[in-house]
């Protein structure tokens, strides 16, 4: 039994996985974390992570860029392999996730879903056959009104696939409203929507001579990142220091 904290526990995310943490039979939700708690649920919440004196076996996180700081030190301090879900963090803290990732077994993606992280990977493939091909590639994504990053850590993370295929020789683009010029050939279009209570869609478009090619993903719940985020703690737990992610999850499931 994989025993879990759940930082940031009382935010959408902290309680749809609390909610499939319920009716899973191989791990369960022992603390959660999170400045706002009413005492409606039905294991202890603490306001500081570093007040939590629970055992466990991983910690999960899907809270703020403001709190992660004193998470990952207490994950440090405590050896507790982390799930980090958290997105928009800043570069100084993608730098201490990866001193973090010396000492413990630390897992982040931009998206905890299978199915978008399964895409990362035929994304690679499909760019290494249609680019040199004369393919434009174009990334559309699309979420709910109150999401305040934009592109989406997920729309950066199918670029990202896609140009590590070719050495990083592609740049980004985000906004084309202030030139008047032909497409560059090595460039990457990223478009963001955003309006009413879309959950996340991705677009991946690959345009070449008289045809289209687009790979779709549509997320019609959270509860696709929830089971992703437990099946990452499952894999996680007891596993030696390093980075890991989705697709580590993905290739012990094969």
């Amino acid at each position: 039994m994989v025993r879990i904290i759940m930082h940031g526990c009382n935010g959408k995310m902290g309680q749809v996985i609390g909610g499939l943490l319920q009716e899973d039979k191989e791990a369960r939700l022992v603390a959660g974390v999170d400045v706002f708690d009413d005492g409606h649920n039905s294991y202890p919440v603490y306001q500081d992570i570093w007040d939590c004196d629970v055992e466990a076996d991983c910690v999960v996180d899907f809270s703020t860029a403001a709190a992660v700081d004193r998470m990952l030190d207490y994950c440090v301090e405590k050896k507790l392999p982390c799930v980090l879900c958290t997105t928009g963090l800043s570069q100084e803290l993608l730098q201490k996730t990866e001193k973090a990732a010396e000492s413990i077994a630390l897992l982040r993606s931009a998206n905890m879903s299978l199915g978008i992280n399964l895409l990362l990977k035929l994304l690679k493939n499909a760019a290494g056959v249609l680019a040199p091909a004369g393919f434009d590639m174009e990334i559309l994504e699309k979420h709910h009104n109150l999401k305040t990053d934009a592109p989406s850590g997920t729309a950066l993370a199918l670029a990202d696939s896609i140009n590590e295929e070719f050495g990083h020789a592609y740049t980004y683009v985000y906004d084309r409203s202030a030139r008047r010029e032909k497409r560059p050939e090595k460039e990457i279009g990223i478009s963001a929507v955003r309006g009413g209570t879309i959950v996340g869609d991705h677009d991946v478009i690959f345009a070449g001579p008289d045809e289209v090619i687009t790979f779709s993903h549509r997320a019609y719940s959270k509860a696709v990142f929830g089971k992703g985020a437990i099946q990452a703690a499952k894999f996680l737990a007891g596993r030696p220091a390093g980075k890991y992610d989705m697709g580590d999850v993905i290739d012990a499931a094969e």
